[in-house]
């Protein structure tokens, strides 16, 4: 499959993924593309968005619901084995935005990223794992912005410099650093 092969090809930044990378992978290997689905109930695949706008000095942020804090965009795979249109889908689902574009096609960061148990729509979801795959996506400030209500209560761009006052989850704000400066080194590389 084309995610398993994306995956192995991506060349981790750090010791972290250079974990993460390696359990993914093997537990694909292990249950195949059931990581694609909430099926598997301990672990599978999700992708995020991490929105910029054009100058690289602004995000896009929504105010989730669950976890009570302004985050990237993204969801579950649900089947889907395209990861980058997971992600596109997702940021225009909870964004409105329309033009969503990725900075390029390749895997920004892979993460494990543990969910905490937590009610959801009225059903208990146990404390599970999302295998994280990432990628850097650019929307116009400019355009539109339309709250999806039944997973978010706010959205809005927020200084880079200003994530730390806007999230709460540690874990998450050190994988937007990294985005921000692979963000950076990707345009330095482009010019």
């Amino acid at each position: 499959m084309k995610y398993i092969k994306q995956i192995n090809t991506y060349i981790p930044s750090d010791d972290q993924e250079e974990n993460d990378k390696k359990i993914i992978l093997d537990y694909i290997n292990v249950f195949g593309d059931n990581v694609l689905t909430r099926e598997n109930e301990v672990a599978h695949i999700t992708s995020s968005g991490f929105i910029l706008n054009k100058a690289l000095n602004k995000t896009l942020m929504i105010h989730h619901n669950i976890y009570k804090t302004w985050a990237w965009t993204g969801g579950h795979a649900d089947g889907d084995s395209d990861l980058l249109e997971i992600a596109i889908k997702e940021a225009n689902e909870e964004t409105g935005l329309k033009n969503i574009i990725p900075l390029n096609n390749e895997i920004s960061t892979i993460d494990i990223i543990p969910v905490w148990g937590h009610i959801k729509n009225g059903k208990y979801v146990s404390t599970h794992l999302h295998l994280n795959i990432s990628y850097i996506l650019i929307g116009d400030e400019n355009e539109n912005l339309i709250v999806n209500e039944a997973e978010t209560s706010g959205i809005k761009w927020i200084n880079i410099d200003e994530i730390e006052t806007h999230s709460n989850e540690p874990q998450l704000k050190e994988i937007y650093f990294k985005l921000i400066e692979k963000a950076k080194k990707s345009i330095g590389d482009l010019k």
